[in-house]
């Protein structure tokens, strides 16, 4: 992107999918090899009818495009808009904001937010990759014990059991790699499947949890307790 110099010409420049398959080749794999995603097999072939590698190694996921594995696999965005939205935040030396993002890709100040988010949390991770291999995720229940409060505070603040009426913690660890934490002061399932999506794992990862109850399609789960 070194050659681009205006946001017209990045917009202009993006806009052909063959710029944005040639950027994302070079970023995702440095040494000009395709490989799946999945098993790191490089015995792939490109069907260009349909923009995506297909894997001939014979797992349940075959087919993978640029965005599978990347902080881009489950936006429906496409990389015409992800990758001028990605020259913006990395050229602007002062920041730049939602409104801003909003009004040079025409997209509503939500999805704005939403794509600076995230750009911004892989360039501080140094990649567009997500968890893989072995990933161990738990969570925790902060809040005080109710047999250590008054009385009076104990019957406002304590409506449950367990979890109920207290903050959640959760964290996902990628063996010998990267960690994903969020907190959230409500343990509702709604809340859980949001965290979910948040701390993204990718597909065909074994997942190691204390129970099976947060699960995604392509995940394999391994129980454990203690």
């Amino acid at each position: 992107m070194g050659n681009i110099k205006t946001l017209q010409q990045a917009i202009i420049h993006f806009s052909e999918f063959e710029n944005c398959k040639t950027l994302m080749v070079q970023l995702r794999w440095t040494d000009g090899v395709v490989k799946c995603p999945h098993c790191g097999s490089e015995k792939v072939t490109y069907l260009a009818k349909n923009r995506v590698w297909k894997c001939y190694t014979g797992h349940p996921k075959p087919k993978f495009s640029l965005k599978t594995g990347t902080i881009f696999e489950d936006s429906p965005l496409p990389l015409e808009k992800w990758l001028p939205a990605l020259w913006l935040v990395v050229n602007c030396k002062n920041g730049i904001s939602s409104c801003e993002l909003a009004r040079g890709l025409g997209v509503t100040q939500k999805t704005a937010w939403f794509m600076a988010h995230r750009l911004r949390f892989a360039l501080t991770e140094g990649g567009f990759g997500l968890l893989s291999g072995e990933v161990e995720a738990d969570e925790t229940f902060i809040g005080g014990k109710a047999r250590n409060m008054h009385k009076s505070k104990r019957e406002a603040k304590i409506t449950g059991t367990g979890g109920k009426d207290k903050a959640m913690a959760f964290g996902m660890l990628e063996r010998g790699g990267k960690v994903r934490t969020i907190g959230s002061s409500r343990s509702s399932k709604e809340n859980r499947s949001t965290r979910n999506q948040r701390t993204r794992c990718r597909r065909c990862s074994i997942v190691h949890r204390c129970h099976a109850r947060l699960s995604r399609p392509g995940w394999r789960l391994c129980a454990r307790s203690h």
